[in-house]
């Protein structure tokens, strides 16, 4: 009891003593000073360097209200993904039932195996029950073509690097390999648009310790400040891990390996794309995964998002409203991310 407490209380001056040095409004403007002139990558990789510099150096912030407020933000992100992805993607009971099916066979396998299977027995139930589905409109041939044989070149190229890496990293301890294999694989699974990378990143770094959960949470939720597309938050990821290589060198590491399989699938399927199109097995396979892929996020709305950040009636009353903000108001992200950040300090300061 006597050593805890000792060991709190020394923490406690410390923390305060950097406390004090950061809340110099002449400290705070040279050390923004000195990360506006060094810092490289990019807004996401900005908040490594920010979380490097005032939380793990200077413990001028600790697992504070505004990163809970963050956390509560991507709750209503991930609410609002998975609301509008079930309407258009889940529009009748037979994709519903799909949808519900892949949630509850995530939750119960929660594991990268789990989540492939999900989405490859959504495709399989699709292309069984959902053939008899509203035809697509017939539309122009594709206007750019490309030789056969980089297409296959290509989708070679993909499925030796998915099949593999992962023996690669087996047999080789590289943390970079391994870092390498789990974002490329993250890439290649992604069906239906960016926010359902959530799940397959989270279970990629935050199990084996790269990358803590609330770190996780919290750079998503500030990722929807950020403009382009969400595949940019392996950045982030990469830059604020723990194992080498990380910074400006895991953040590119981790950028090139999500978007890689996007790149040799596009240029593996662009020649074939009008005759599979036709075929209405190939339709009803796809409604089946994109509706398997509305479940996935559903499981991930509530693991890891909403257990980690729905923790009381007042976070519940935030993240309502931030979900209001951005699925009724069409309210800029980068203002719901403010919105969550200060209402959380709000009611911390409260409490």
């Amino acid at each position: 009891m006597t050593s805890r407490t000792a060991e709190e209380t020394t923490g406690a001056s410390a923390t305060g003593a950097e406390g004090g040095r950061c809340g110099s409004p002449f400290e705070v403007l040279r050390i923004f000073l000195r990360l506006g002139l060094t810092s490289f990558g990019g807004p996401v990789a900005h908040l490594g360097y920010f979380r490097a510099e005032f939380i793990e150096r200077r413990h001028c912030l600790a697992d504070s209200a505004w990163l809970h407020g963050l956390k509560i933000v991507a709750v209503a992100v991930v609410a609002q993904a998975v609301w509008g992805m079930a309407r258009n993607l889940c529009p009748d009971r037979e994709r519903a039932t799909i949808a519900v099916g892949v949630a509850m066979v995530v939750l119960a396998i929660p594991s990268a195996l789990g989540q492939i299977g999900a989405i490859a027995g959504g495709g399989l139930v699709g292309w069984w029950l959902l053939r008899n589905g509203p035809q697509l409109p017939e539309q122009e041939l594709l206007a750019i073509h490309l030789p056969r044989a980089w297409s296959i070149a290509a989708l070679a190229s993909f499925l030796a690097l998915l099949v593999g890496l992962p023996m690669l990293a087996a047999a080789n301890p590289s943390h970079a390999l391994a870092l390498f294999d789990s974002f490329y694989r993250s890439g290649s699974l992604v069906f239906g648009g960016g926010h359902v990378v959530l799940p397959l990143l989270q279970a990629a770094v935050v199990p084996p310790g790269w990358v803590t959960n609330d770190a996780f949470l919290a750079g998503y939720g500030a990722a929807q400040a950020v403009p382009g597309p969400l595949f940019t938050f392996s950045a982030y990821l990469g830059t604020v891990m723990g194992p080498a290589p990380n910074g400006w060198l895991g953040g590119l590491i981790c950028l090139a390996a999500i978007f890689l399989p996007s790149f040799l699938l596009l240029i593996g399927v662009l020649p074939f794309w009008d005759t599979l199109r036709r075929r209405s097995g190939v339709r009803s396979a796809l409604r089946g995964v994109n509706a398997a892929v509305v479940g996935l996020l559903l499981a991930a709305l509530y693991r890891p998002v909403w257990t980690s950040a729905i923790l009381g009636p007042a976070d519940f009353a935030i993240g309502i409203l931030a979900f209001l903000m951005l699925a009724l108001w069409a309210m800029p992200p980068w203002l719901v991310v403010i919105f969550g950040a200060v209402a959380a300090t709000v009611v911390a300061g409260i409490s």
